[in-house]
């Protein structure tokens, strides 16, 4: 059974069709990214997929349940953890406080009480370990507003995965960074998908994308218009269409 089954999703905003009959699987361990120019559909996608929009037609499958009409909390606790392409944290909270929180969610009744941070030993292990694998362990007392934008991203995948999500969604994590920052957090992206959670990836950065990716599907005018590997999906007429225009 797929980890995530997508079946001819369609949205709708006041008679304007962001996604047309979208259908894809996603697996465990394994990065599928997701590409396509301005206003493909790409962050509509990720919204449907974690309860923050009702489709308008089609269904979600996630581990062979359906999951629309769920609220999105409901949804990351079902194991569905999701980082956007702002990163919020709690600015004033440090690092440590800011992956207690996150761990806190699965305790507490509300985010307003899991503020009070959750701080039991096999907890702070918990969130020491998260904090050394996101490799921000040297930040751990820092507010996250003093961070600098690399760090932010990083905590922001420690933040998702203190939820202990089976599926990861990341929207253009590397936007605004180095070169040398862009590699680090690929590097943490492998070892997500190592320990067997799949891994969405919505990037504009084509050489995270190639780089990274086993699948890559590309969306166009909310259409799919190709699916495969780098490779394929490199050399797809379509693809260098939508992207370049129909002249090129």
């Amino acid at each position: 059974m797929s980890l995530l089954q997508v079946i001819s999703l369609g949205k709708e905003f006041d008679g304007l069709r962001a996604l047309d009959g979208v259908s894809f699987v996603a697996e465990a361990g394994q990065i599928l990214g997701i590409i396509g120019p301005n206003g493909a559909g790409k962050t509509t996608l990720f919204n449907l997929i974690s309860g923050i929009y009702p489709p308008s037609s089609g269904q979600i499958l996630f581990q062979g349940e359906p999951i629309l009409n769920r609220k999105p909390h409901e949804i990351s606790r079902k194991g569905i953890g999701r980082t956007f392409q702002i990163v919020r944290p709690f600015q004033n909270l440090d690092v440590e406080t800011n992956v207690l929180v996150a761990l806190g969610q699965r305790f507490y009744p509300s985010l307003w009480k899991s503020t009070q941070a959750y701080r039991k030993p096999e907890i702070l292990k918990e969130a020491e370990t998260l904090i050394r694998e996101a490799g921000v362990q040297s930040f751990a007392r820092h507010q996250a507003k003093n961070l600098p934008l690399g760090i932010k991203k990083r905590l922001e995948i420690a933040r998702a995965l203190a939820l202990r999500p089976r599926l990861l969604l990341l929207d253009e994590p590397s936007a605004g960074l180095r070169y040398e920052e862009s590699t680090q957090l690929m590097n943490l992206i492998r070892k997500v998908c190592a320990q067997g959670i799949g891994v969405l990836l919505i990037e504009h950065n084509m050489h995270v994308v190639m780089d990274l990716c086993q699948r890559i599907m590309v969306l166009d005018h909310g259409v799919r218009i190709a699916e495969g590997t780098p490779e394929e999906v490199r050399s797809n007429p379509l693809v260098i269409q939508a992207y370049l225009g129909k002249e090129v």
